[in-house]
């Protein structure tokens, strides 16, 4: 299920917009305000943010640079009262992928989601990112699929996720933070616990090619080494 953070400080709007999201089969985190939202994107994983612009506090603007500096592929989207070009240049020109005038058509607005989280899964997700050679081994990411010559296991969704984030990776440090909020949508110690017995669970996988390795750095994650 695609994970929608919305920032409104309107809760009856807000109520309204959370329970026509959610009947569309998004789920929904909804925040009234921008404090601690570095904190809210690190410790959950979401697919599209939206923002209104007129907060109590921070507004809206400000919060997506704040978003930016610990999430910059979360695509977000400005839904706002606020109509003025200059308001929508603003918006742009710090990225956001669309710009929504209130009142919104729902229908268009779940049309606009969709769009924008089918270009980012296309984006992470191209042609040539399908499979990843390691070694004597060949993930094949859109089957699940871990083969060794003419032997292969089929992994769990989520060991495949996690395999797929290491060798996006290799030879590179894939912190704790991005792959339990990229995979469990958390990083609680639960979370945590259970992607060491993930982690685990792939070094017994590709143990019979001794050029690759995954190397646990403490405190910050994990280096998956292979020639």
């Amino acid at each position: 299920m695609h994970r929608i953070l919305v920032v409104e400080d309107d809760p009856g709007f807000g109520y309204i917009l959370k329970e026509y999201l959610e009947m569309n089969a998004f789920h929904v985190a909804l925040l009234t305000h921008g404090k601690n939202i570095s904190q809210v994107v690190e410790r959950e994983r979401f697919d599209v943010c939206l923002l209104d612009v007129m907060l109590p506090g921070k507004d809206g603007f400000t919060i997506a640079r704040e978003i930016q500096a610990v999430e910059p592929d979360l695509p977000f989207i400005f839904v706002t009262a606020k109509s003025l070009k200059v308001d929508r240049l603003k918006g742009f020109r710090l990225g956001c992928d669309d710009y929504i005038v209130k009142p919104i058509d729902e229908e268009l607005l779940i049309a606009r989601i969709q769009a924008i989280i089918h270009r980012s899964q296309r984006g992470q997700n191209g042609s040539n990112g399908t499979t990843f050679q390691l070694g004597h081994f060949l993930l094949d990411v859109n089957n699940q699929r871990l083969q060794q010559g003419a032997q292969y296991k089929i992994l769990t969704e989520r060991e495949c996720k996690l395999l797929q984030l290491l060798c996006e990776h290799k030879n590179q440090l894939l912190s704790r933070k991005k792959a339990l909020r990229e995979i469990w949508g958390t990083h609680d110690e639960f979370s945590r616990k259970s992607m060491d017995v993930f982690i685990f669970r792939l070094r017994k996988y590709l143990e019979a090619d001794k050029r690759i390795s995954i190397r646990n750095v403490h405190g910050k994650g994990f280096i998956l080494e292979a020639d």
